[in-house]
């Protein structure tokens, strides 16, 4: 592996303040599927803070590997890409899902047809 004390201790704090804050809007999105009542609501949160917060993980781990090795590494990027992608694929699934499930069982909270 690499030797993290040939950092600059400018660049260690960079990646540090990236990391801490993808960690902490991670946070903020669990704890938004634990606090918010209906799944309509739930479904955005942990999906918000999980984009947000893998990309700044992603910047700090893209920084940190490209001042060690001295040039530019992407390799990182391809995870936030496909992570990017997925995520907000899979919360649609989740909620259409969902909706046809509330309509087929005929619950009172599900939001409007809008084509209709």
């Amino acid at each position: 592996m690499t030797d993290a004390a040939q950092l600059p201790l400018w660049a260690a704090w960079v990646v540090t303040a990236l990391a801490l804050a993808g960690a902490g809007l991670s946070l903020v999105g669990a704890i938004g599927l634990l606090r918010l009542r209906r799944f309509y609501e739930r479904v955005h949160a942990p999906t918000l803070g999980a984009t947000l917060g893998m990309g700044l993980v992603v910047g700090a781990s893209i920084l940190f590997f490209s001042l060690l090795e001295g040039e530019l590494v992407l390799r990182d990027g391809l995870i936030a890409l496909f992570l990017t992608l997925t995520t907000p694929v899979t919360l649609i699934l989740l909620a259409r899902a969902a909706v046809f499930r509330d309509r087929t069982e005929g619950s009172e909270d599900v939001p409007a047809d809008l084509h209709h």
